[in-house]
C-alpha cells in the first residue's frame, strides 16, 4: 500500500511513493546498477505514466520554486531541474531499437531528482 498521496494547491493530489516506484520500475532500485530493461510489452504503459507524472509534478515545483530566495542555489537547481523535465517531455523516442527504452529511462531519470525537490530533499 502507497503512503498518503500529498495534497496540492493543484487539483490532483501527488502521490510521491507511486511515482517513485514508476521511476523504479524504469531504472530498478537507486542503489542497482545495470537493471534489466523494462518489458517491451509495457513500455508504452510506463511512458504513458511517466509523462503524466511529470505533467503533474513540473507545476508543482515551479509553486514551490516562487517561494525559494531569489538568488539562492536551491532555486537555480529546481529550475533547472524542471527546465529540462520540459525538455525531456518535448522530446520523442529515438527511432532504433532500444529507443522507447532509453527515452522510458530518460524520463525516470528526470524525474527522480523532480522528486528530491517537490519533497524537499534536494541538496542545494
Amino acid at each position: 500500500m502507497s503512503a498518503p498521496a500529498k495534497q496540492t494547491t493543484g487539483t490532483a493530489p501527488v502521490d510521491t511513493t507511486t511515482m517513485r516506484e514508476t521511476v523504479a520500475r524504469a531504472l530498478g532500485p537507486e542503489d542497482e546498477t545495470g537493471a534489466p530493461p523494462p518489458a517491451p510489452e509495457n513500455l508504452d504503459l510506463l511512458i504513458g505514466q511517466l509523462r503524466g507524472h511529470l505533467e503533474l509534478l513540473i507545476p508543482e515545483v515551479e509553486q514551490r520554486l516562487a517561494r525559494l530566495p531569489k538568488e539562492g542555489t536551491a532555486r537555480y537547481c529546481a529550475s533547472a531541474c524542471v527546465g529540462e523535465a520540459r525538455g525531456k517531455l518535448q522530446a520523442r523516442p529515438a527511432p532504433r531499437a532500444d529507443g522507447e527504452v532509453e527515452y522510458a529511462r530518460r524520463l525516470a531519470r528526470v524525474l527522480r531528482p523532480l522528486l528530491d525537490h517537490f519533497e524537499g530533499n534536494a541538496a542545494p
